[in-house]
């Protein structure tokens, strides 16, 4: 059903922010090779990926902010469920951090184009009309540059 995908759907699916639609990335899954490679513009409504040149630097921020968020919500599952104090006779603290550092590693690919994908949306907005507008153009990009990417 076009245009029926929510924010929080299109975003999950690493769907076009303006259509919801198209998929953004080449491979469907972010354990294969090249797993954050974008097409240039969506399939379905044509919505250039760059925007601007250097525009995925500020993804670093995203992606740390989501591993920040990621730990402290592994370190309260495991205060929870298994206990941590910060006695010297007690190592489960070290448990968590190996756990926690694993946890991590598994996921960066996941956590790399979730962040993309959140980046590209609070910059691109939703068009409901999407079919019968164009999308606007790439601003400041080199177009031979780009291509090289």
């Amino acid at each position: 059903m076009p245009g029926k995908r929510s924010y929080l759907g299109a975003v999950l699916t690493s769907r076009c922010p303006r259509c919801r639609e198209g998929k953004i990335f080449l491979s469907n899954h972010a354990y294969s090779k090249n797993s954050v490679k974008m097409h240039d513009a969506c399939p379905a409504c044509g919505q250039p990926t760059e925007i601007e040149v250097g525009f995925y630097y500020g993804t670093g921020y995203v992606s740390y902010a989501l591993s920040i968020g990621l730990l402290v919500a592994s370190f309260i599952a495991w205060k929870l469920l298994i206990g941590v104090t910060f006695s010297v006779d007690d190592n489960r603290i070290f448990y968590w951090m190996g756990f926690a550092f694993l946890l991590l590693l598994l996921l960066q690919p996941v956590l790399m184009r979730f962040s993309r994908i959140l980046w590209l949306s609070w910059f691109v907005s939703y068009d409901p009309n999407w079919q019968t507008r164009k999308p606007r153009e790439a601003e400041r990009i080199n177009k031979d540059q780009a291509n090289n990417w």
